[in-house]
């Protein structure tokens, strides 16, 4: 059960950089505004982590986000199993 909600949480995390990463394709949007304030303080810590190692490609084509996305899906069920082991749920 624990680790169904961990993982639910996971998923939804990597829909918010999903659907982060599409909105920066669209160039009218005010980052200064709900609900783009909220989604932005979630997604961009763990994205700037990302974007410090792989700078922009020509300054503007920024892929560090695949490499997010990887890393995300790499440590989800790893870290659940790990978690599942250590406290026995």
């Amino acid at each position: 059960m624990i680790s169904r909600f961990i993982n639910q949480l996971f998923y939804f995390y990597y829909l918010l950089l999903i659907i982060r990463i599409f909105l920066t394709w669209i160039p009218n949007i005010d980052w200064d505004s709900q609900p783009f304030v909220f989604m932005r303080s979630l997604t961009d810590p763990f994205l700037n982590v990302f974007r410090g190692i792989i700078p922009p490609i020509g300054g503007m084509l920024d892929i560090s986000p695949i490499l997010a996305i990887l890393v995300l899906q790499l440590i989800v069920q790893p870290g659940i199993n790990l978690l599942l082991g250590i406290f026995g749920l």
